[in-house]
């Protein structure tokens, strides 16, 4: 068993690295199309990748299909889950034009301590895990992101908005995911996405050939590798990883944004920046850990 964990945790490991490439790859897709057609295109890459395995037969128990929603319900559900997606990735994908992936890996790893805190909306009270962890960050996002003059950087905000909208979705599909089929799910909320954002972008952005080819690469690592290969790869480790390591693991997602961001894109944050990011990171290790 112990040997089968370790595994688990070097697939999640795997995962929280390609998901802090992909802040990158999301930067960089900036230069030539706009947000929403960057985020519908690499969503319906997402959907692609995971429809094969989603139209493989159904493995659950009979107990299991017992205790799951009706079909009619199930949609609903996807797409809810699709709304708030389209929501949270909207919103995150139009901060990076403004701030940095570094940056905006930390704020978004936010969701795992607000989604204790919007618990209580269903009167479930997150323990001073939560508490402590929501202090630790939030000073944290003071040193990383609000400037001497008490103003937080634009950029920022819109990614820290898609963070609150990130935790929602995390609670609509810790509901949803144990009564549907979880990998029908995804390619559900993940066409919705998609859907909605070129809907969207056909108004609001200019979408071109020329445009997509630029952004080929980043789409490609956006779509098929952060949703498709990623998300697929933490579905596989989280049937054997104690979830506190996959809490912890998946965190450092932020971690790998900065140094991918520093590596390739060569952002550089001040030591007051770097307390910040140290800070957040504890702050969400506190509110995993701590039960």
């Amino acid at each position: 068993m112990p040997q089968n964990i370790y595994k688990a945790d070097s697939l999640l490991m795997l995962t929280a690295v390609i998901w802090g490439g992909a802040f990158v790859a999301q930067r960089v897709g900036m230069d030539h199309v706009g947000p929403l057609t960057f985020n519908g295109v690499r969503f319906a890459l997402g959907a692609l990748t995971l429809l094969p395995f989603a139209l493989r037969g159904d493995r659950a128990t009979e107990k299991e299909r017992l205790q799951r929603l009706t079909n009619k319900q199930a949609v609903l559900g996807g797409g809810l889950a699709g709304l708030v997606l389209f929501g949270g990735a909207t919103l995150q994908q139009v901060g990076l034009v403004f701030t940095t992936a570094g940056k905006a890996g930390f704020i978004t790893g936010l969701y795992v301590v607000i989604v204790p805190l919007l618990g209580m909306l269903w009167r479930q009270w997150p323990g001073w895990g939560g508490w402590v962890g929501a202090i630790i960050a939030a000073v944290g996002l003071y040193f990383l992101s609000v400037t001497t003059e008490f103003n937080l950087a634009p950029g920022d905000a819109w990614v820290l908005a898609s963070a609150f909208l990130w935790a929602i979705h995390v609670l609509i599909l810790g509901y949803l995911s144990p009564r549907v089929d979880v990998l029908k799910l995804a390619c559900a909320q993940y066409a919705v996405c998609c859907f909605l954002s070129l809907v969207v972008a056909g108004f609001m952005e200019t979408i071109t050939f020329h445009g997509l080819r630029g952004a080929t690469i980043p789409i490609l690592y956006g779509g098929v590798m952060s949703v498709g290969v990623a998300y697929t790869l933490q579905v596989v480790a989280q049937k054997v990883a104690p979830p506190t390591h996959a809490a912890i693991i998946l965190s450092l997602e932020a971690v790998f944004a900065a140094l991918a961001g520093w590596l390739i894109l060569g952002e550089v944050l001040t030591s007051r920046g770097l307390l910040g990011c140290g800070l957040m990171l504890a702050g969400m290790t506190v509110a995993q850990l701590w039960p």
